[in-house]
C-alpha cells in the first residue's frame, strides 16, 4: 500500500449542541448543560442528545436516558434540540473547512475529514492549517474544535478524540503504530464490546498488544475481520477523504456462507442492509431518491433493480420496504448467494424536510439516538428484535467507508 503523507485532518467539535446553546445564552457558560428531549425539570421521557463538559464531569454523556441524567446531575439546565440553530453553525463550520481544501468529507453534523495534500503552498503545513481551522471556528462561529492530525482516518479520529476540549494531536508519518500502541483497545475503530471480550482470550487489553497478534490467528478467529483489526492495529487505513462531490451512492453488501433460498432470513438481511446504508446516510447528512437492489444466485448470475421514491429518505424502513418489493420477484426460483442494498440521487435535505413534524420526525428522531448509542457502545448495542441471533449483517458505527466484505460483514463479530 503507498504511505500517505500525514495531511488528513479529522475536525470534531466539542459538545456541539450545548456548546451552541451556551454560545448564545452566555447565562449557561461554566454550567453543566443537557440537550435532549422536551426539557423540563425532571428530564422527561427522551435520551440525551449532547452534554456539556460541566454535565460530563457528573457521568452524563449521550444517549443517556434524561431521567438517568438528571438523577446523576439534578443542577443541570435541561433544554430542547434546536435543529435549526445547530445546522445553522454546522454549515458555517463546513464552509470555513471548505476554504482550505475542496476535500472535506462530514461524517456528521459535527465532524468532518480533510486531506489537506495541496493546500500546503496556500495555507503552511497541516499542523498550521489545523490551527487556523481552530482560530476561525472559535472567532466566526464562537465555537471549539477538536483536532487530529495523521497520515490516515483511522488515527487522525482517534488523535482528535484525545485530548478534548479544544484540543490538537499530531501523529508525524511513521509514528502511528507507536501512538496507537499505549491506547485501550476500544479506541481502534471495528472493537465492540463483544469483540473486545473475545480479544481477552490472546491477552489483549491495548491496541500495540492486538498490533503483535500474529494476522493469521486473529484470521481464524475472526474471519476477515480479523484480518483488518491486524491492520488497523499497525495504523493501516486505505480510505481516502471523500468529498460530497465524491459520494454517488450508498451500499451495503453480503455473502451467505450457505445459499438461501429463506424468504424470512433474506427479508432480514435486507432490513440488516438497510439499517447500515440508512445510518451511512444520516452520518453524512444526504438522502437517497432511489433505492437499488442486488440479487447474485448460486450460478453467479447477478440481478440488480432500483426504484424512485416519491420522498427522499435517510430512514430504514422505506428503504428496506422497497427493497423487499424489488428483491421479490428476482427470487423466485432461485438460491441467494449474495445481496445487496444501495441508496443512490443523495442529497441535502431541504431545511423543512430536516425538521419534518409528525410519524417521520419520531422515526428520525429514534433513528437519531439509536445512532448516538451506537457510535459510543458499538455496532450491537441496539438491535431490532427481528435481527437478533439471525446473523444478519448490522451497521457499523467506526468505520462507514468499508462496505461488507464477501463471507462477512466489517462489523463486530466477536
Amino acid at each position: 500500500m503507498r504511505m500517505r503523507s500525514a495531511t488528513i485532518l479529522h475536525v470534531d467539535l466539542d459538545a456541539f449542541f450545548a456548546a451552541v446553546e451556551q454560545r448564545d445564552h452566555p447565562e449557561l457558560r461554566g454550567l453543566p448543560v443537557v440537550v435532549g428531549g422536551a426539557g423540563g425539570p425532571d428530564g422527561g421521557r427522551g435520551v440525551v442528545s449532547a452534554a456539556s463538559y460541566e454535565a460530563r464531569k457528573f457521568g452524563v454523556h449521550s444517549a443517556m436516558p434524561l431521567r438517568t441524567a438528571m438523577a446523576l446531575c439534578p443542577d443541570a439546565v435541561v433544554l430542547p434540540v434546536d435543529g435549526h440553530r445547530y445546522l445553522a453553525a454546522s454549515r458555517e463550520v463546513m464552509a470555513i473547512l471548505g476554504r482550505f481544501t475542496p476535500r472535506v468529507e462530514p461524517i456528521s453534523i459535527d465532524e468532518a475529514f480533510l486531506d489537506v495534500a495541496g493546500s500546503e503552498g496556500l495555507f503552511g503545513p497541516p499542523e498550521t492549517i489545523a490551527r487556523s481551522i481552530k482560530s476561525a471556528v472559535r472567532s466566526e462561529v464562537g465555537l471549539t474544535a477538536s483536532v487530529g492530525v495523521a497520515s490516515t482516518k483511522l488515527v487522525a479520529k482517534i488523535a482528535s478524540d484525545l485530548r478534548k476540549p479544544d484540543g490538537l494531536v499530531i501523529v508525524p508519518l511513521g509514528e502511528e503504530a507507536a501512538f496507537l500502541a499505549p491506547l485501550p483497545i476500544w479506541r481502534l475503530w471495528g472493537v465492540g464490546e463483544k469483540t473486545r471480550v473475545a480479544l481477552t482470550d490472546f491477552g489483549v487489553r491495548t491496541i500495540g498488544d492486538l498490533a503483535v497478534v500474529p494476522p493469521d490467528a486473529l484470521r481464524r478467529r475472526f474471519g476477515e475481520h480479523g484480518a483488518q483489526l491486524a491492520e488497523r492495529a499497525r495504523g493501516i487505513d486505505a480510505s481516502p477523504v471523500e468529498s460530497s462531490q465524491d459520494a454517488k451512492s450508498v451500499s451495503h453488501e453480503t455473502t451467505f456462507d450457505v445459499d438461501t433460498s429463506d424468504r424470512d432470513v433474506i427479508e432480514r438481511t435486507l432490513l440488516g442492509l438497510s439499517e447500515g446504508v440508512a445510518a451511512r446516510l444520516r452520518a453524512a447528512g444526504v438522502r437517497a431518491g432511489v433505492v437499488a437492489v442486488k440479487v447474485r444466485d448460486s450460478d453467479f448470475t447477478t440481478h440488480t433493480r432500483q426504484r424512485s421514491l416519491s420522498e427522499p429518505t435517510d430512514l430504514a424502513d422505506p428503504i428496506w420496504r422497497t427493497s423487499v418489493e424489488l428483491a421479490r420477484p428476482l427470487l423466485r426460483g432461485i438460491r441467494v448467494r449474495l445481496l445487496g442494498v444501495a441508496a443512490r440521487n443523495l442529497a441535502e435535505p431541504s431545511q423543512l424536510a430536516l425538521f419534518a413534524a409528525g410519524e417521520e420526525d419520531r422515526q428520525r428522531r429514534r433513528a437519531e439516538a439509536v445512532d448516538a448509542i451506537r457510535r459510543r457502545y458499538g455496532a450491537r448495542a441496539v438491535t431490532r428484535a427481528r435481527l437478533l441471533d439471525a446473523g444478519i449483517p448490522e451497521p457499523f458505527e467506526r468505520d462507514p467507508d468499508r462496505k461488507p466484505r464477501a463471507r462477512g460483514a466489517d462489523t463486530d463479530t466477536g
